[in-house]
């Protein structure tokens, strides 16, 4: 064999070359002559067992088994070898530090051109870690094999190298198909240019990447849309140089498609929460209208109108049906201005006509949401005939259209008009059913709107009508009278006054309050207010007054209580008789201008029972005046009421001859525009230089 080829650079680089465990492995090569004598010892054999060339050239290589080993073992491989055949196994070597170590051989002869065996080659590497690697490429082969996960092999070209079964089948092509070739030519309709870019920088940094998304589609299902994760980690040599890149791909389509239901789940939920705390607090048609529509873009539509029944705006009561068609009033839009689709729109207020025909009444009549996923001429042809806006929509983008009726309590109330225009896919079921879901609440709310203010005007039409339209006072009593509704129905009910002429001239000055507020509680006054005026026909006592109107609560079948003051005044004599039931006192305003809260006992509520009333007599100066009020004037939240007290009887100082100024001038100061309480206010001037009769009275507020 020629001396001068370097045969350990050959076996050694091919095995570096080689990759996989080889090339990990340090394999020493050591060449003998035909007895045995060392004629060779490469740098990978003195690394392994620390000897230096010069140390062993020469030495029988029986020499550097280990003292206590089996030396029969060695001898017997060798002998094998020398037959021409070839022997491989184990033997214990002994390190030039002095230590045993494990060498797995292999031995070989080569032949000269003599007869027999002219030199032996023997590679020897650890055994310990032959094993190890052994092993460890046992795994990745029965990984590699069997993992459901799909995995690649490429090289520094970024070349197939190797696939394994499970990404054959997620790809449906064969390896075959694969090695050689790049991802952008196996995988053309993929993102496979995004996958090359990350597997260039995995060979670039080192750094593996993770749960990189790949989309598309395969040969495997060509006809749907796929997601796998991708990662990637680089392959290098022993030497540290990169050889490749290992990618690991796991198909997550269903994942990725229950995670972005989910995620739609949510956002829906989160926009139904919204809505439920936004749309309807003010039970103000127009500003609910505006809420919906302000709130479904840009989150579930990119424009939204909302049209109620014209009826319901001006007032009145929806119709019966819509065989005639049906006029509705655009009350909502968004956005209002700047898009394209929305300048297209009717504006805020304008009234629109449908015949019984088109779509929108339809939509009314069927009250089912009405989804056409892709706008084109065919599905606007039946809108078409009557208006030429829907193909105007049509030339500035709209690609997908919805309507979702407005319906509550069984009433049709209106119609929600959703228009998408950005390319992010048509409207879906889920759409049309959110919508219906928002629509739904919005629709409780207009409907609680029209019957707030339906209750709130019949409130105040009912306690009106029960309050006295014409009072006639005896002479030398002088009165004026204001009463103030509360703005919200919840609050309108139970102020009633009066004043009742009684015999002898004199006069029975009324003010009352019905706890409780509505409908309810304007009933039970107006069954009080008559009550009292059919008493004071009967000149009964105060005190009398009281009971009987006790009396009359106790009758109803749900408990209620109220307050009461009543005064009884001889304009002759100046002298007044005054019984509280828990009502306010009465403030007195002498003609020199002394003001001053009445100390008269406040007595409980009528309706408490089992309590006694008290009538307080005094007497007054010719052109006093007597101030009765309910607890609406002088209540206000954030309010300490001893403070608005002060504040009436100041205001009260003022001169002010003409009663009906007075009575202006403290609702002016004392109410606010938006009453959160009605109020009643009397005021009587009693005797003093004036013409028996005199009477100023208008209502407060309308």
């Amino acid at each position: 064999m020629n001396e001068q080829i370097p045969i350990e650079d050959l076996i050694s680089g091919a095995a570096r070359e080689a990759g996989g465990w080889l090339g990990s492995l340090l394999v020493a090569l050591v060449a003998t002559s035909a007895d045995g004598t060392i004629v060779r010892w490469n740098h990978a054999a003195q690394e392994l067992l620390g000897y230096a060339p010069p140390q062993v050239l020469g030495r029988h290589i029986a020499d550097l088994l280990h003292p206590g080993a089996d030396r029969s073992l060695g001898r017997s491989l060798w002998e094998t070898a020398a037959t021409g055949r070839g022997a491989m196994g184990t033997v214990t070597a002994w390190h030039r530090d002095g230590h045993p170590l494990e060498l797995e051989i292999w031995a070989c002869p080569v032949t000269g051109r003599q007869p027999g065996p002219s030199m032996m080659l023997v590679f020897a590497a650890d055994a310990h870690l032959a094993r190890r690697i052994r092993g460890s490429s046992a795994v990745w082969d029965g990984l590699f094999a069997r993992s459901p996960v799909g995995i690649a092999v490429v090289d520094t070209q970024l070349r197939f190298l190797q696939v394994n079964a499970a990404l054959e089948v997620m790809n449906g092509l064969p390896e075959s198909a694969h090695v050689g070739r790049r991802l952008t030519q196996v995988l053309p309709a993929v993102n496979a240019s995004e996958m090359e870019e990350a597997m260039r920088q995995v060979l670039e940094t080192g750094e593996p990447l993770l749960d990189r998304r790949c989309t598309g589609r395969t040969p495997a299902d060509p006809h749907h849309d796929r997601v796998w994760s991708s990662s990637y980690v680089r392959v290098e040599d022993p030497a540290g140089r990169p050889i490749g890149v290992i990618a690991s791909i796991l198909d997550i389509t269903e994942q990725q498609r229950a995670h972005v239901e989910a995620e739609a789940g949510r956002r829906r939920l989160a926009l139904l929460n919204e809505a439920s705390i936004r749309i309807g607090d003010s039970l103000d048609l127009e500003r609910t209208a505006q809420e919906l529509a302000e709130l479904s873009a840009p989150h579930l539509a990119d424009v939204v109108s909302v049209d109620l029944l014209d009826a319901l705006a001006i007032g009145d009561e929806p119709g019966m049906g819509l065989t005639g068609g049906a006029a509705l009033r655009r009350l909502g839009k968004a956005p209002l201005t700047g898009s394209p689709v929305a300048d297209l729109l009717a504006p805020l207020g304008r009234t629109l006509t449908f015949p019984a025909t088109a779509p929108y009444t339809q939509v009314l009549a069927d009250r089912q949401t009405f989804l056409i996923a892709r706008l084109d001429e065919r599905a606007i042809a039946p809108a078409a005939r009557h208006t030429a806006t829907p193909a105007e929509l049509l030339k500035v983008g709209v690609h997908s259209f919805m309507m979702a009726p407005l319906v509550a309590r069984g009433v049709v109330l209106g119609v929600a008009t959703f228009y998408r225009t950005r390319p992010i896919g048509p409207f879906l079921p889920d759409d049309a059913a959110l919508a219906s879901e928002l629509c739904a609440l919005a629709a409780v709310n207009v409907d609680n709107a029209r019957l707030y203010h339906r209750e709130h005007e019949t409130a105040v039409i009912l306690q009106r009508s029960m309050l006295p339209q014409h009072i006639t006072p005896p002479p030398g009593i002088e009165v004026a009278h204001r009463y103030l509704p509360a703005s919200d129905v919840n609050e309108v009910g139970g102020d009633w006054y009066d004043v009742l002429p009684l015999p002898d001239r004199k006069a029975a000055l009324m003010i009352g309050d019905v706890m409780g507020h509505g409908i309810g509680a304007a009933a039970v006054m107006g069954r009080l207010s008559a009550t009292v005026r059919a008493l004071a026909r009967l000149d009964l006592s105060p005190i009398d007054v009281m009971h009987q109107l006790e009396a009359v609560l106790a009758d109803l079948a749900d408990p209620m209580l109220a307050t009461c003051l009543y005064t009884v005044c001889d304009p002759a004599t100046g002298r007044c008789s005054i019984t509280r039931a828990g009502h306010p006192p009465p403030v007195l305003v002498e003609p020199d201008g002394t003001v001053r809260l009445l100390d008269v006992p406040p007595g409980v509520p009528l309706g408490v029972g089992g309590t006694g009333f008290t009538t307080t007599e005094i007497t007054v100066q010719p052109g006093s005046l007597l101030a009765l009020y309910t607890d609406g004037l002088i209540e206000a939240r954030r309010s300490d009421i001893d403070e608005r007290l002060d504040e009436l009887t100041r205001l009260l100082k003022q001169p002010a001859r003409d009663l009906s100024h007075l009575c202006d001038s403290l609702i002016t100061h004392l109410a606010p525009a938006s009453a959160d309480d009605d109020i009643a206010l009397l005021i009587a001037r009693i005797g003093g230089n004036m013409q028996g009769g005199a009477i100023s009275s208008q209502p407060a507020g309308g």
